[in-house]
């Protein structure tokens, strides 16, 4: 007698599946690390004058009575006498009140600090001064 063999075909075989629950997971944690750290950023936009038409530097032609000076080793001249970072909004104060629409001179040397020049220049805003003369020496 002859065998019969029958074969059953599995008509729902199953197709592969990605997980994608761990990619998920980290999309989330990367997205939420930037919206914490996005506020604690600070930008300072600095808007730098049309640049004169001569060929030629232009020199200072007048003379401030606040005039600031950072030297090559930090230290800083308040119109010609040395002052501490503490006490350069104090002062800075003062000469606001005995002259209100003068604009403050400021010679930065190129060898000093650049957080130097950022210490004056929020202390110059924080005593209420809106513009300030950044005069370049050429040396």
């Amino acid at each position: 007698m002859g065998r019969v063999f029958s074969f059953k075909r599995n008509e729902s075989i199953e197709e592969p599946q990605i997980n994608l629950t761990a990619l998920i997971d980290i999309v989330f944690v990367v997205l939420i690390i930037f919206i914490l750290i996005a506020p604690l950023l600070e930008l300072d936009r600095v808007q730098l004058a049309d640049a004169p038409k001569l060929n030629q530097p232009t020199s200072v032609t007048e003379a401030s009575p606040i005039t600031l000076q950072v030297q090559r080793d930090n230290t800083i001249w308040l119109n010609a006498q040395p002052t501490r970072i503490e006490a350069l909004k104090d002062r800075l104060l003062d000469l606001r009140k005995s002259f209100p629409s003068v604009r403050p001179q400021l010679f930065h040397d190129k060898k000093a600090e650049f957080g130097t020049y950022q210490s004056v220049k929020n202390a110059l805003e924080e005593a209420g001064f809106a513009e300030v003369d950044i005069v370049l020496n050429p040396s």
